[in-house]
C-alpha cells in the first residue's frame, strides 16, 4: 500500500521520489534506515536503468526477498503505465478523427524546456572536472552529428573506459573478498538474446519492440531524463515509428502522471503499434513497459549482494563519472535537436525561455506548467 501510495503521488523525477520515499518507507514506516536508503539509492544510480523503479525494488528485494521485489515493481510502475497508455490512445483518437493536436502546442516547447534543464542540473550534479566536461562536449558533438542508437552504447562505454584510467586519483580502500551469484545476469542475457532472436525469426512488431526497449533499458545510465534522448533517436529519427509532435507530447505527459519518468517508454510502445487499434497499443505499451523495466531488476538482483565490496575498487569509481558525462551529451544533444526545428517560432522560443525561468527559479511543480500549457492551447 505504500509503494502504491507513492505511485499516485511521486511526481518530478528521481530526486523528488527520493524525498518522498525518506519521509514515508523510513520516517513513517521504517522499513529501512536512512543511511540504507541513501545507499541503495547510490547503488542504483550508477546500474542501467530507472534509479528511482530501482531504489523501491531494492527496498522490497531487502525486505521480503525477490517476489516482493517483483511485486513492488509492478505496483509501482503500473499507475503510470495505464496511465501513459490511455495518453497513447488517447492522441491516436484524435488524429484518427482529424482533430487538430494544435492545443499541445505550448507542451512541446515546455518538454524541450524540461529536458534542458535537467540536462544542466545532471551536469552540474556529477560533473566535477575538466575530464568530466571534456568528455561531456564530445559525446555531445558526436551523439548530435550521428543520432544512431547504436552510438549510445559506444559513447556510454568509451566515457566509462576513459574515465576509469584516472582510477589513481580515487581513494584506496580496503577490499573484501567478492562473491558473485551470476544467475540474474544469465537470465538477463538469455532474454536479450531470446528475444533478437525471435523477433528476427519472426519479425513480429511486438516482440521486435520488446527487444528494442529490453536493451535500451540495459544501456541507460542516469534516468529517464538520458533515455528520452535515446528513445527520440531509435523512434522517431532512425525507425520513424511516431512523430516529432507525438513524441513531444509524450515527454510532456511524463510530467503530469506520476511515478517513473521511464513511462516515456510506454507511450513511444503503444504510439508505436497504434496501426493495429486500441488493442495493438495496449499490447505496445505492455511489451514497451517490460522490456524497459525488467533490465534494471535484473542488474539490482545481481549488484545488491556484492555492492558494499564492488565500491570499494577506485577503478569502478572512476569509470562513473565517464558514464555519467556520456549520458549528460547524450541528453544535451537531444535537446538540441529537438530544439532546432523551433528556432523559426517566436512562440517557441519564448515558451522554452518562459518554462526555464519558472522551472528554474519559481518551484512550480512540473505537472502544473504542463497543465497550464494545455489551457493556454485550448484557450488560444
Amino acid at each position: 500500500m505504500d509503494i502504491l501510495l507513492l505511485s499516485l503521488t511521486a511526481f518530478g523525477g528521481p530526486q523528488v521520489h527520493l524525498m518522498m520515499m525518506i519521509e514515508r518507507l523510513v520516517h513513517k514506516r521504517r522499513y529501512v534506515t536512512e543511511e540504507e536508503l541513501l545507499e541503495l539509492q547510490a547503488l542504483c544510480s550508477i546500474l542501467p536503468g530507472p534509479s528511482s523503479t530501482q531504489t523501491v525494488t531494492a527496498i522490497g528485494l531487502k525486505i521480503g526477498g525477490q517476489p516482493l521485489a517483483y511485486l513492488t515493481l509492478l505496483v509501482w510502475s503500473l499507475p503510470a503505465m495505464i496511465l501513459m497508455t490511455l495518453a497513447a490512445i488517447g492522441i491516436h483518437y484524435l488524429e484518427r478523427n482529424a482533430i487538430s493536436l494544435d492545443f499541445t502546442r505550448f507542451v512541446g516547447p515546455m518538454a524541450v524546456a524540461f529536458l534542458m534543464y535537467g540536462a544542466s542540473s545532471i551536469a552540474r550534479k556529477v560533473i566535477h572536472n575538466t575530464q568530466g566536461w571534456t568528455l561531456l562536449v564530445i559525446s555531445t558533438i558526436l551523439a548530435y552529428m550521428y543520432p544512431s542508437p547504436y552510438m549510445t552504447p559506444v559513447l556510454i562505454v568509451c566515457g566509462g573506459v576513459a574515465a576509469s584510467l584516472n582510477f589513481k586519483k580515487h581513494e584506496k580502500m580496503e577490499k573484501g573478498e567478492i562473491r558473485i551469484k551470476w544467475r540474474p545476469i544469465i537470465f538477463w542475457i538469455s532474454v536479450l538474446i531470446t528475444a533478437a532472436i525471435i523477433g528476427k525469426i519472426t519479425n513480429s512488431l511486438p516482440v521486435r519492440l520488446f527487444e528494442n526497449f529490453y536493451r535500451n533499458g540495459s544501456l541507460v545510465f542516469g534516468g529517464g531524463q538520458v533515455l528520452i534522448p535515446i528513445l527520440y533517436n531509435e523512434f522517431v529519427e532512425f525507425k520513424h515509428y511516431l512523430t516529432e509532435q507525438e513524441f513531444l507530447a509524450g515527454m510532456a505527459l511524463t510530467q503530469v502522471v506520476p511515478g517513473p519518468v521511464f513511462s516515456i517508454a510506454t507511450f513511444v510502445g503503444s504510439v508505436s503499434l497504434q496501426s493495429n487499434g486500441w488493442f495493438g497499443q495496449i499490447v505496445g505499451g505492455f511489451v514497451a513497459t517490460a522490456g524497459i523495466f525488467l533490465p534494471g531488476t535484473f542488474f539490482i538482483f545481481f549488484a545488491y549482494p556484492f555492492w558494499d565490496q564492488l565500491k570499494r575498487y577506485r577503478g569502478i569509481r572512476a569509470s562513473l563519472e565517464g558514464i555519467h558525462a556520456a549520458s549528460c551529451g547524450l541528453t544535451i544533444a537531444a535537446a538540441i535537436s529537438l530544439f532546432q526545428p523551433m528556432t523559426t517560432s517566436v512562440q517557441s522560443v519564448a515558451t522554452i525561455i518562459v518554462t526555464l525561468l519558472v522551472v528554474a527559479f519559481g518551484k512550480v511543480p512540473s505537472y502544473l506548467i504542463i497543465l497550464a500549457g494545455l489551457l493556454l492551447g485550448l484557450v488560444f
